[in-house]
């Protein structure tokens, strides 16, 4: 079958990537900076390990007074990483 509209490049790439399982693979490959925007660069510095794996999001903390910070504001940094990512990525956060 031959197509008479032509596309191009980028056009055949924003439609792959708005689907929904590619957009959430590279969103979760994002996450790392979307941490760093959404939490700040001297909580990003005190974090030594981020994992995701079930749209749970577990970090570690070397400071425990950052980390009893970020506790405390975990509600409100998933949902600034959802809006980041443009999807719904993060359901819970664990920090330890």
């Amino acid at each position: 079958m031959r197509r008479t509209k032509t596309t191009t490049i980028g056009e055949i790439l924003k439609e792959f990537f708005a689907r929904p399982y590619v957009a959430a693979k590279v969103a979760e490959g994002r996450l790392p900076e979307y941490w760093k925007v959404a939490v700040g660069d001297a909580a990003a510095r005190a974090t030594t390990d981020i994992k995701f794996e079930n749209h749970i999001l577990t970090v570690r903390i070397s400071s425990g007074v950052i980390r009893q910070e970020l506790f405390y504001r975990r509600d409100t940094i998933a949902e600034r990483i959802n809006e980041l990512a443009g999807i719904k990525l993060v359901n819970a956060i664990i920090i330890r």
